[in-house]
């Protein structure tokens, strides 16, 4: 038969997994900042081409004028 754990390993033990879930906790919060970080930097790489476009004094090409109006529909909707 298995001896039982003594009162040092069962309270270490009890300690293990509160660490686990303060560290689990940490990575949550630290995933969403991330998350939230990454999405803003997409949003201005977005309006920094946008910003591009709008600045161009030439006419601007077919394919120019749909990523503009793409871009601006985006960033009103969000």
């Amino acid at each position: 038969m298995k001896r039982p754990a003594g009162v040092k390993a069962a309270k270490a033990s009890g300690k293990k997994t509160v660490a686990k879930e303060n560290a689990m906790k940490e990575f949550h919060s630290m995933l969403s900042l991330k998350q939230q970080d990454l999405a803003v930097k997409d949003r201005m790489s977005k309006m920094r081409l946008l910003e591009s476009l709008i600045a161009k004094k030439d006419p601007l090409v077919e394919y120019e004028e749909a990523l503009k109006k793409k871009l601006v529909d985006e960033l009103m909707l969000s």
